[in-house]
């Protein structure tokens, strides 16, 4: 599943995860933003998986901040805005 979300003011954020068995698997997030250090986004990544695939935005944005904590600078990207990137991806396609 996909979905996108570009946030007022900031970047282009892209979400691309599987469900399997009503939680969320294979998280991948990506964009036009930057973080410091680079490898907050694999704890982004893996702060959304395994979370219940009808998580609400604010369950989401909770569990990335929760991981990412204080040590992390994100450019242009925020935990709400993946947040709705994620909920738009898990969306029923019209």
């Amino acid at each position: 599943m996909h979905g996108e979300y570009k946030m007022p003011g900031g970047k282009l954020i892209v979400a691309d995860v599987e469900v399997d068995a009503g939680r969320l698997s294979h998280v991948r997030i990506s964009g036009d933003f930057f973080l410091e250090p680079d490898t907050a986004l694999d704890v982004i990544n893996l702060a959304l998986t395994q979370l219940p695939a009808d998580s609400d935005e604010d369950t989401l944005t909770v569990a990335v901040e929760k991981h990412l904590g204080d040590r992390v600078s994100m450019y242009g990207i925020s935990a709400r805005a993946v947040a709705v990137a994620v909920r738009r991806a898990l969306e029923p396609q019209a």
